[in-house]
């Protein structure tokens, strides 16, 4: 069903109700999904009045801009619809490692298998708060409950600092180190991709906790790190630069399949330790890749090859996108914007409604088992 994305560049109560209002007695049981950029995260209060008010449920988040068309956007709002609202819930507060994540995850899993009776093409949205530090080891967990009964698609929100902040809700609540689940109907899931190729030098990253790498072959992170760009690149990172240089040589993951997951270090610790978005798994095969290396081209034409083979010709649909908010700080804003804009000519939709994102969830290649990616676009049929 078109004409369900819809974005108000003002978020308050006129200009929420004005769009709600003709469009709930087109759909009268609506559901909204809200998008919310981050200098407009006071805001979900309002949007939450009006939606109580018109009867009309709400679940979202706060991501660092909005992804519209072409446009990376800092201000008004992102509502996509539902004819109907499907199943959600919203969980705050997830454990960060051992038994706890194992028991929360399958606490989650059971909450979704109770939905799903066998329905085909269902997917399972995911909206992570960037600040769970382990991200990688749920959405395992998750898959060793669910396998194959769902496609898994989703996004992490937050704010692009890294700072912590309450960034997913629903109609009553603001919730942070959470995840909000939505199992879409008659849908196939995303396509993900990030176009980076690796080079051929790996290293193995030797002692890991999560998403922070303590040492590379066995000597400390950041020293490894150092020696890699400034022999692979010519670039020399200090602890003084690292901020400025970090998000352009990010590591690379090399699994079984060759399929590389990108992780963007985030924080360098006074130890020499790396933090990444997103985990890095003990003796993970590691290779450095750089802004160069990006191929826009292959990213888009996989992109929309992949969501013509799912749901047929893209033209004069309405598509969801989230883009990576490290891709845009690798890539620099023009050519980020010049690659969304890339996109809507390539598929020709009807409208791209989305948001900068901060890590990605897709299927692999292989069997459809989720990954949580950074650097990368993920699109779908809205």
């Amino acid at each position: 069903m078109n004409n369900m994305m819809r974005y108000v560049p003002t978020v308050d109560d006129a200009s929420l109700d004005a769009a709600l209002a003709d469009w709930k007695n087109s759909c009268p049981k609506l559901g909204i999904c809200a998008l919310l950029p981050e200098a407009m995260k006071d805001s979900v209060g309002v949007l939450q009045a009006v939606c109580a008010r018109r009867g009309v449920p709400l679940v979202g988040g706060i991501f660092p801009a909005l992804v519209q068309d072409g446009n990376f956007l800092t201000e008004g709002v992102w509502l996509l619809g539902f004819a109907e609202m499907p199943y959600f819930a919203l969980y705050d507060n997830l454990p960060g490692g051992g038994v706890e994540a194992e028991q929360a995850a399958e606490k989650i899993a059971a909450d979704v298998r109770g939905q799903i009776d066998h329905i085909p093409d269902l997917t399972l949205f995911l909206l992570f708060d960037a600040m769970v530090p382990n991200i990688s080891t749920l959405l395992d967990y998750l898959y060793l409950q669910l396998a194959n009964r769902v496609h898994y698609a989703g996004a992490n929100a937050g704010s692009e600092t890294f700072q912590p902040m309450p960034c997913l809700f629903d109609g009553g609540r603001v919730v942070s180190n959470g995840l909000l689940v939505m199992l879409l109907t008659h849908h196939k899931g995303a396509i993900l991709e990030h176009g980076y190729h690796a080079p051929q030098r790996t290293l193995f990253a030797t002692s890991t906790e999560g998403n922070r790498i303590s040492q590379i072959d066995w000597r400390p992170a950041f020293e490894v790190y150092q020696e890699m760009v400034n022999e692979q690149y010519g670039v020399k990172i200090t602890k003084e630069n690292f901020y400025e240089h970090a998000v352009h040589f990010p590591f690379g993951i090399v699994r079984a399949n060759h399929h590389v997951v990108v992780r963007i270090p985030v924080m360098l610790a006074d130890d020499g330790s790396l933090f990444c978005v997103g985990e890095v798994p003990p003796n993970a095969v590691l290779t450095l890749l750089e802004r160069p290396s990006v191929d826009t081209s292959e990213t888009l034409r996989v992109l929309v090859e992949g969501l013509t083979a799912l749901n047929g010709n893209p033209a004069g649909t309405e598509l969801l996108l989230f883009y990576c908010a490290g891709r845009r700080m690798h890539l620099g804003i023009e050519l980020a914007s010049t690659e969304l804009g890339e996109f809507a000519n390539r598929t020709q939709a009807a409208q791209i409604g989305g948001a900068l994102s901060l890590g990605e969830i897709g299927g692999s290649t292989l069997h459809g088992y989720p990954l949580f990616h950074n650097a990368t676009l993920v699109a779908a049929r809205w």
